[in-house]
């Protein structure tokens, strides 16, 4: 069983080059499962209704959001229509929509998806994630008589965490990835007990940038200390950045893991995808 997991879309760049490449990327790689992160989607900022829509449409089975998921105040009303857009589960009680479901996927097979916040570093007081994943991933268990694969999101800005959860996770879930922080890490690896593992997936969007935004305002904040203008999203070809992972069907363990680049800047630093 194939899996696709694209870190976070970042503007128009990242849009487009997920429009344009994912149909491909899809057929060519025979996944079957795809999951999207759409968070920074809309000019860097949250995503809409109508560009999760646009993701699914080019072969995402489902899109997450994390930090910024209501950015757009659209999202507040769109998470509630489309169950295949998922928030982060520990971003609220109160929150709209759900950050863990299950899905179909081909075969009579059965794909579990989830997200949660980190809490080091971050601007908010989240709920606690590993006790939140916790619970989710024991309603609907990896393997025999559960889902034959779990994908888990973990968006955060320590690596520390996100490796923490990662063997938290070891053996309940066939993947656990990292978000957030929009550059691609060089650990991707299968864990001791059969997750495969990436503390961050990087990002879809033009990396002749800053974490994705044009360059001149994030410089001139670093230089200055002030604030000029609003950052707006680098506008050149996008690479796209995820991780490939290959699933034994029956008991949903990673028997790989392979960082993916596609397109843009960074296609070049990678062999072709397996």
């Amino acid at each position: 069983m194939r899996l696709i997991y694209l870190g976070d879309v970042v503007g128009r760049a990242g849009r487009d080059a997920v429009a344009e490449r994912l149909p491909g990327l899809r057929a060519g790689l025979g996944a079957d499962f795809v999951v999207v992160n759409a968070e920074n989607a809309a000019g860097g900022f949250g995503c809409t209704g109508k560009i999760a829509a646009e993701i699914l449409a080019a072969g995402a089975d489902v899109v997450t959001l994390g930090d910024h998921a209501f950015d757009q105040r659209d999202m507040l009303q769109a998470i509630e229509k489309e169950p295949r857009v998922l928030r982060p589960l520990n971003i609220g009680r109160t929150a709209p929509g759900a950050g863990f479901r299950v899905f179909d996927a081909p075969r009579g097979r059965r794909v579990a998806v989830a997200v949660a916040l980190g809490r080091v570093f971050m601007k908010q007081p989240y709920d606690d994630p590993f006790s939140a994943l916790d619970a989710a991933l024991k309603a609907s268990p990896l393997g025999a008589g559960g889902v034959s694969a779990v994908i888990v999101e973990i968006h955060a800005e320590a690596t520390s965490e996100k490796m923490a959860m990662g063997h938290w996770l070891d053996g309940r879930a066939t993947l656990v990835v990292g978000a957030h922080t929009h550059v691609p890490t060089a650990d991707a690896q299968v864990l001791a007990k059969g997750t495969g593992f990436q503390a961050d997936a990087g990002m879809c969007g033009d990396y002749d940038s800053v974490i994705g935004m044009a360059k001149l305002e994030p410089l001139r904040r670093f230089v200055t200390g002030m604030p000029g203008e609003r950052f707006e999203p680098a506008a050149g070809p996008a690479t796209l950045c995820g991780v490939v992972v290959d699933a034994d069907p029956a008991t949903g363990a990673a028997r790989r893991i392979s960082p993916l680049r596609v397109g843009g800047r960074l296609a070049e630093a990678l062999p072709p995808a397996p």
